[in-house]
């Protein structure tokens, strides 16, 4: 495999359609049973990959180095071999950037909730931060150091102003479920999903029903493979192609029911 994609379950992925409409390469589906990803990586048999869950933090040690952003994270989702070193990079970061600052979705000095805390998490708390939230709660089904439990924050964080699903919880094939009734936060203006599968989550639904913004993930998941064939070219592409793939993209998936 040249350039392709990692993970554990990689049958709702749309990867491989993004990459080849922004590049001129092949890109590989490889999924990956837990007993098979360290023979993987010890391998180094790939030209630049890209990581999905659950290995976006399993990954850092097989690494030789790794950017400050993906650092600051703490979890790499692009991987680019130079010549038997691999260097790790997170373009999740930018994906999710790209995403707020499309439609026009302010946090700066909002309380902001996140639902989940792997690897995807890291990625939407560093943007949450570098552009000002006031206060960030992370929310994840057993309580750490970091998060807090579902029921904490229905009590303590009901006046939440924005809330992203950091969470697999509404990804195909569950489609009917959600993390949360947004009904719980009647002061919740938008609300970001990182699940592009479905191309609408009931999440998004519910938040688009109640007035408020609601996006889901297929933006973020085309802008953080421009990024990441950047780092796998070793060059600049046109941001501009991110809304052309964007909107090819969520026709065709449309036509096919997705």
């Amino acid at each position: 495999m040249d350039y392709g994609l990692i993970g554990e379950k990689l049958g709702h992925s749309y990867s491989k359609d993004i990459h080849e409409m922004l590049a001129d390469y092949k890109y590989d589906l490889y999924p990956l049973e837990k007993d098979e990803f360290k023979p993987f990586m010890e391998r180094h048999d790939f030209k630049a990959i890209n990581v999905t869950i659950p290995y976006k933090q399993d990954v850092i040690p097989y690494l030789d180095e790794i950017d400050e952003n993906a650092k600051a994270i703490g979890a790499v989702n692009t991987i680019v071999n130079k010549n038997g070193r691999l260097c790790g990079h997170n373009t999740d970061f930018s994906g999710f950037l790209y995403m707020l600052q499309k439609h026009n979705i302010d946090v700066a000095g909002k309380k902001c909730v996140v639902l989940g805390a792997g690897g995807a998490s890291k990625a939407v708390v560093a943007v949450l931060n570098k552009l000002g939230a006031g206060e960030v709660v992370i929310v994840d089904i057993v309580k750490t150091e970091h998060s807090i439990t579902y029921e904490e924050c229905f009590e303590r964080h009901a006046d939440a102003d924005f809330i992203a699903n950091a969470s697999p919880v509404g990804m195909y094939p569950k489609c009917d479920l959600s993390p949360v009734d947004l009904t719980r936060f009647p002061k919740c203006k938008a609300v970001a999903d990182v699940i592009y599968n479905p191309l609408q989550t009931k999440l998004i639904t519910q938040a688009k029903d109640l007035g408020m913004t609601g996006v889901n993930g297929l933006e973020m998941l085309v802008a953080q493979a421009l990024y990441a064939v950047e780092f796998f070219l070793d060059t600049k592409l046109d941001e501009a192609k991110i809304d052309e793939v964007f909107q090819t993209l969520y026709q065709k998936k449309q036509n096919e029911g997705a």
